[in-house]
């Protein structure tokens, strides 16, 4: 074979092997992509173009996050499509037995972003005892004028030491928070529908020694009596409504970094303004990116913008476990 024609071979090769990172990639996880011999496109396609830009383009793998949709439409409207795979862990972005049934491998990184997220629930929590939240908003406006208004409103916080942290779904993430819950000396109840029973190992920095912690799940009903704290950890579905409100203990804090929809917003609003619940904590919700302004703007809530997972050492994660399961998947 010429030297002209190997090229020739090499180029085709090397443009079958197309994949769309639509909602971006890693730089750890492109590389090994590249080693591999794909070609990755990191630029952001529209939803409305995505089908468009898969065909033209020679696309035979779609790696998304939250952001980008894979329905029905783009899976039928893409022949040659041959992987969708999500950076993260949900997929209610992606009709997965649909693709699935068509042919198509669907994967995801279950175990990448646990840990963050774990961080982002105790930061919201720490926020929630301490009302951060609320004196990060007035301090720079009356912190000048109103201090000691301010140090007597903020000086009824409480630890969560010796508090129960109940924990909703107490999979890979839930068992993370479990093991920071733990750390700060609080008692961690949970339930799960799929797990009786999990162990928690506990490695302190320095000690070689693991500690092991058996949690056994209990009803969502007996948790929810029983929580001074709720976490939630589920992949969807309307878990959290005015009924199991009404189960909690009063003064309880809730913290949501799962899905949006998960707890009914319209509930949770009222659940707060009777005082059922003293704060909660969201990182997701029902109609993201154009939050209810009822719960931006609302007092008892500490908010932020859908970042559980967006830290560098898990998106560096999440990068390499995708590219490793493409490569797996597509030779």
């Amino acid at each position: 074979m010429s030297f002209f024609l190997s090229k020739i071979v090499f180029y085709k090769k090397n443009m079958s092997k197309k994949i769309l990172a639509n909602d971006g990639i890693d730089m750890q996880g492109k590389a090994l992509l590249e080693k591999a011999g794909f070609t990755v496109i990191t630029e952001n396609v529209p939803q409305e173009n995505l089908i468009k830009s898969i065909n033209d383009c020679n696309y035979i793998g779609l790696t998304v996050r939250s952001a980008t949709k894979v329905r029905k439409d783009v899976i039928d409207g893409c022949p040659d499509l041959k992987l969708i795979g999500r950076g993260g862990v949900g997929m209610d972005n992606i009709d997965v037995a649909y693709a699935r049934a068509k042919g198509l491998a669907v994967v995801n990184t279950p175990a990448a972003s646990s840990h963050s997220v774990a961080e982002l629930v105790f930061a919201h929590l720490f926020n929630c005892v301490r009302f951060l939240y609320d004196s990060n908003r007035k301090m720079p406006v009356n912190g000048g004028i109103q201090f000691n208004d301010l140090k007597k409103k903020y000086a009824k916080g409480i630890e969560l030491k010796g508090k129960t942290i109940g924990i909703i779904g107490f999979g890979r993430i839930g068992q993370a928070v479990g093991k920071i819950a733990l750390g700060c000396g609080m008692k961690v109840i949970a339930f799960d529908p799929f797990l009786p029973e999990a162990t928690i190992n506990i490695e302190i920095e320095g000690i070689k020694q693991k500690i092991e912690v058996k949690i056994i799940t209990i009803s969502l009903e007996k948790l929810l009596a029983e929580s001074d704290f709720i976490s939630l950890h589920v992949p969807g579905g309307n878990v959290i409504t005015k009924k199991e409100f009404d189960l909690m203990k009063d003064g309880v804090c809730i913290v949501n970094a799962s899905r949006g929809g998960v707890i009914d917003e319209t509930d949770l609003i009222a659940a707060l303004n009777s005082g059922k619940v003293m704060h909660a904590a969201l990182d997701v919700f029902e109609n993201e990116p154009s939050p209810k302004k009822e719960l931006l703007e609302h007092p008892k809530i500490s908010l932020t913008p859908h970042i559980g997972a967006a830290t560098e050492e898990a998106q560096e994660r999440i990068g390499i476990e995708l590219a490793e399961l493409i490569i797996s998947q597509i030779s």
